[in-house]
């Protein structure tokens, strides 16, 4: 009788385990098709896009070297204008790569000229031709 007893209970263990070993797989390959999900290139851009647009000095570092490439562009295209001396070309990359910087380490000082000039010109000007209608 000891050995019936040893058997369904050796019975009823295997059976246990191979339930949990079910059990065990079925979320393996459930995390597989996460897994999947994740490396996928379009999730992965769309979570690095998540990433920069959570990342609030991410997205100041690129609005401040916009604002630096902008200002450094606008400042070459000034000094060289239409110009074919190769001189004045190469003064005025040097000109602009120094107002780049500049710009970048004082974008704060010239996004808020930026938004002031804004406010005169334009809020002004409306305020004017509306009070001259």
């Amino acid at each position: 009788m000891d050995n019936i007893t040893s058997m369904h209970e050796l019975k009823n263990a295997i059976q246990l385990l191979e339930v949990e070993q079910a059990e065990k797989l079925q979320q393996l390959k459930e995390q597989s098709l996460l897994s999947i999900e994740v490396i996928k290139p379009m999730n992965l851009f769309k979570n690095a896009v998540k990433d920069i647009v959570k990342s609030p000095r991410l997205l100041d570092n690129m609005l401040d070297t916009g604002v630096g490439l902008a200002t450094g562009l606008i400042t070459k295209r000034i000094f060289t204008g239409a110009s074919a001396n190769i001189i004045r070309k190469l003064l005025g990359t040097v000109l602009q790569l120094g107002i780049t910087e500049a710009a970048k380490k004082n974008s704060d000082f010239i996004k808020s000229f930026s938004r002031f000039a804004f406010h005169k010109i334009f809020i002004k000007n409306g305020l004017k031709s509306k009070n001259r209608g």
